[in-house]
This record gives C-alpha cells, sequence and structure tokens, in this order.
C-alpha cells in the first residue's frame, strides 16, 4: 500500500461501542474497515469487541433493569415517542447512513427507517399492550389475575441488510416491555446503530438501559455464553440462527432466530402480467437482492413462462444501476467486495448445472466501476436439485422455474428447506384461499409481491427459516420479551380452617 493510501486509511472514522449511555472506545485492539460499496472506498474502522467489553455492556444493562422494569409503562411510552420524533427529525440522516455504509438506494433507505419507525410507534401502545386478565371470584374467595414481567437483560443480533429497521424489530418492543438491551449490529455497517443510541440517550432513555457492542464472533458467542443475559433475538442466515439457537437454547435462554430464506412467486395463467412483471422486477432487485424478503424464484404455470420471460428480459437489462445517492437509481452495489464474488460465483454455479442464462449481471459495464456492483441476472429453465434453487444467493439473481400446474407449484415450495416468503398472483379468488390454506411459509403474500407484515402484526418464517417459538415485533414480539405469571389471591376471612388435602376445584 502507498503512502498517500496508508494516510487516507489512518484518517477515516474511528467506531467504538456505545455502553451505559455514553461513547466507548475499544480496548480489543481489533479492527475491520467498514467500506462505501458504491465506491469501494474505506471510510470507517469499526472495533471489534473482547468478552471483556461485551461483559461492561451486559453489566451496565443489568444494572440499569431495576429501575428501568420498575418505571411505569406509560413513562417508559413517553420516552419512546420522544424517541419516535427524534427519528422523524433524523429520517434522511439515518438514510444516507445506511446508503453510505450498506450500498442500497436513498429511496430503499427511507423506506427502511420509515418501517422501523412503525414498530416505535406500536411500541408506544406498551401500557394497552401489557394489559392482562384478571377473574373474579374463581371460588372460595378467591380471585385470579396474571401479569407479563420483563424478563432482564436481553440482546439483538442483526444482519448487515437493514441495520435500521432490523433492529427496530427488537429493542423498541423490548424496551417498552421493561427490558434492558445490548445491540451487536453488523460489523459492516454500524454507524446507524450508533446514532440510534445517541438519539435514544437524547429522548431521555435512562444510561444502561441501551448499549450498543460492535464485533464479530467473539462477541456473538459472548452474548450467547452471558449468564447475564437472558433472551437472544437474531436475524440472518439459516446457519448462523441455528448455531445460535441451539447454543443458546442449551443455556437456558429465550432464543429467536431468524434465517435464511428462498422465497417464490407463482404467476398464474390468469394474474396480470403487467403487474407480475413490476412485481418481480422490484422484489428481485431492489436493494441488489440483499432482502430476506426479496424474491429469488418466479414460478410460471403453465404456458405463461414463455410471455414472462419476454417482458422480464428488456426491464432486467435497463436497470439503472449506481451508486444509491444518486435518485435516480433503481439498483446499488452489494455490501462488500467479498459479496460480489460470492455472487458471481453462484452465477457461475448455475451455467455449470445447465441454467439458461438469459441476462447476465456478471457483463454488465456497472461492474466495471470502483464500487461492489454487479448487474440484474436472470435465469430461465431452472431445476430443484441446482445450487441456485437450493441455496440463498442474497444478490440481484432471479430464477424462473416452469412447472405446469397449481398443484405443481404448491409442491414445489413446499418442498423447499425454507418457509420465509411466498407470492402468488392470480385473479381468481378460488385459487388464491387455496394457495393461502395450503402453502407452507410462515408469510403470503396474494398480488402482493413483499409481504412483510406490519408492526402491529409479526413477522416470521416457518421451517429453516426460523427457529424458537415466536416471530418478530407486533404482539408476538409482546410475548417473546416478557414472562408469564399466573396469581391466585385470597384472604384470611376467606380461607376455611383445616388442611385439605384433595386437588383444590371452584366451589
Amino acid at each position: 500500500m502507498n503512502a498517500v493510501n496508508e494516510q487516507a486509511k489512518l484518517s477515516v472514522q474511528q467506531l467504538g461501542h456505545y455502553i451505559s449511555g455514553a461513547p466507548a472506545a475499544s480496548t480489543s485492539g481489533r479492527f475491520k474497515d467498514v467500506f462505501n460499496p458504491a465506491t469501494g472506498q474505506v471510510t470507517g474502522s469499526v472495533a471489534l469487541a473482547s468478552v471483556e467489553e461485551v461483559d461492561a455492556a451486559v453489566q451496565a444493562a443489568k444494572a440499569a433493569f431495576p429501575a428501568w422494569s420498575e418505571t411505569a409503562p406509560l413513562k417508559r411510552a413517553r420516552i419512546l415517542f420522544k424517541f419516535k420524533e427524534l427519528l422523524n427529525r433524523h429520517h434522511d440522516e439515518l438514510a444516507m447512513l445506511i446508503t453510505r455504509e450498506h450500498g442500497k438506494v436513498f429511496t430503499d433507505a427511507q423506506g427502511e427507517v420509515v418501517r422501523g419507525i412503525e414498530v416505535v410507534e406500536f411500541a408506544c401502545g406498551i401500557p394497552n399492550l401489557l394489559k392482562t386478565d384478571f377473574t373474579d371470584q374463581i371460588g372460595g374467595g378467591i380471585d385470579n389475575w396474571n401479569l407479563r414481567q420483563a424478563l432482564g437483560v436481553v440482546a439483538g443480533i442483526t444482519p448487515f441488510n437493514f441495520p435500521v429497521m432490523v433492529p427496530m424489530w427488537m429493542f423498541p418492543v423490548a424496551l417498552a416491555c421493561g427490558n434492558t438491551f445490548v445491540l451487536k449490529p453488523s460489523e459492516r455497517d454500524p454507524s446507524a446503530s450508533l446514532r440510534i443510541a445517541e438519539l435514544l440517550k437524547e429522548a431521555g432513555l435512562p444510561d444502561g438501559v441501551f448499549n450498543v457492542v460492535n464485533g464479530d464472533k467473539v462477541a456473538v458467542d459472548a452474548l450467547i455464553e452471558h449468564p447475564d443475559v437472558a433472551a437472544l433475538s437474531f436475524v440472518g442466515s439459516t446457519p448462523i440462527a441455528e448455531y445460535i439457537y441451539t447454543e443458546a437454547s442449551k443455556r437456558g435462554k429465550r432464543v429467536q432466530a431468524l434465517g435464511g430464506a428462498k422465497n417464490h412467486l407463482v404467476v398464474m395463467p390468469d394474474a396480470d402480467l403487467d403487474q407480475a412483471v413490476d412485481a418481480l422486477i422490484g422484489a428481485a432487485y431492489g436493494s441488489a437482492g440483499e432482502r430476506c424478503m426479496a424474491i429469488s424464484v418466479a414460478v410460471a404455470v403453465g404456458n405463461v413462462a414463455d410471455e414472462l420471460i419476454e417482458r422480464l428480459v428488456p426491464r432486467v437489462k435497463s436497470l439503472v444501476i449506481k451508486n444509491g445517492e444518486n435518485l435516480d437509481a433503481e439498483m446499488g452495489p452489494l455490501v462488500t467486495a467479498e459479496h460480489k464474488a460470492k455472487v458471481a460465483g453462484y452465477i457461475d454455479s448455475g451455467v455449470a448445472e445447465g441454467a439458461k442464462l438469459i441476462v447476465d449481471g456478471r457483463a454488465h459495464p456497472v461492474t466495471n466501476a470502483d464500487g461492489f456492483f454487479i448487474g440484474g441476472t436472470l435465469f430461465d429453465e431452472v431445476g430443484t436439485g441446482m445450487k441456485i434453487y437450493k441455496e440463498e444467493i442474497f444478490g440481484p439473481v432471479l430464477a424462473v422455474v416452469r412447472v405446469p400446474d397449481f398443484a405443481s407449484a404448491v409442491e414445489l415450495i413446499n418442498a423447499h428447506e425454507f418457509g420465509n416468503g411466498v407470492s402468488l398472483f392470480t385473479s381468481d379468488g378460488g385459487v388464491a384461499r387455496a394457495f393461502g390454506r395450503q402453502i407452507q411459509v410462515g408469510m403470503v403474500g396474494i398480488n402482493v409481491p413483499i409481504p412483510v407484515p406490519m408492526a402491529w402484526h409479526s413477522f416470521g418464517g416457518w421451517k429453516r427459516s426460523l427457529f424458537g417459538d415466536h416471530h418478530a415485533y407486533g404482539e408476538e414480539g409482546v410475548r417473546f420479551y416478557t414472562r408469564y405469571k399466573s396469581i391466585m389471591q385470597r384472604w384470611p376471612d376467606s380461607i376455611a380452617k383445616g388442611a385439605e388435602f384433595t386437588m383444590p376445584v371452584a366451589k
């Protein structure tokens, strides 16, 4: 490396941790470069936490838990209301942080911030969400009611593709329920999480209630193994989700681990093809395919395939691919050079296994740019035994699979190991109803390409797309971040004299 580049690297922003209400410089001595994917330039150096630094964050959260958990839900909600106001005020600032470290286009990043804010809005309703049930006089002067109480210190481990939205699937609900939180964001785009911590502090959140530790597997394992962490939430690839679920569960922790996906969009012969093509272009190539709900397989039913391909090809070739800071950009770069090489490897594999490569993103002129760009790619005649069908690519690659009828489409999708999201485009209400009932997938769209539930519903897949019993956010999130307790009560003047040796029953 020449002297100029060495000096530039020394001048990049140092990104540490956020512990007990203040930025915390790293003591581990380990750092990782953060890039602008559109230019390929190093823009920051993020600290990789040691076990001791993770412990410091957990201890800060543990110390803050007693007072925070006893704070009235309405007071917790008021802090979240203030946080929501600050998020609205700094909306575009957060979106630009996403674009400059993840690479997604600015307008898409703006939408990500909005979807995160919606979960904060939901969490602001916590006084009502924590209301429970009371039964008067169940028998013998006894009343029975239940509580939902906070777990303690909880942690979230989040992916690079949604550095604002996915953490907000977790911590607003967790904090509203009275827990304290340690966030381990992706080391690829850490700046948004640190800025969020500052905004929570400005909103009035007490020190130690929300903490950020940046890091790699060392930090992940430290959270898994820490005896004071009661629960872990994770979103990412299936191998890591399964690892976290297995290792944390056997240590007695509550775990919600959302894994990978291979989302299909079924195009029936009676579908509006203009709408279906629009849906496929946006859902397959938006955010360069780096979405867990991205459509990566188009299932063409019957005789619709040839016309579908014919319409898709010019749209894929004409995608506007450039730095996402340009407002006319439709697709930006992939997150790292390594990930670009991985996606290109999948394209190589598809060709080698006999899929028909219709549009080759490796040959797009933008791939010669300084950033981590790859063009939109389209395969036809993809078989279910091919690697590009079986595995999650997480890039702008759409595979078309041809099936003869509706039943074959359902059978195809249900046979896949993932069951995250799926969509059906049709004009037939009966077919749509049958699809919704028969398909073995957690989130289903009917003429909706990316059926991500709104904040007051819950997000999560089936099969190897989710490990654990609870989906994310919504009322499922409230249940995940609280422990159920039943209380039965009576007073001396209603208690009969003498011991009872039979099973108590209502009298």
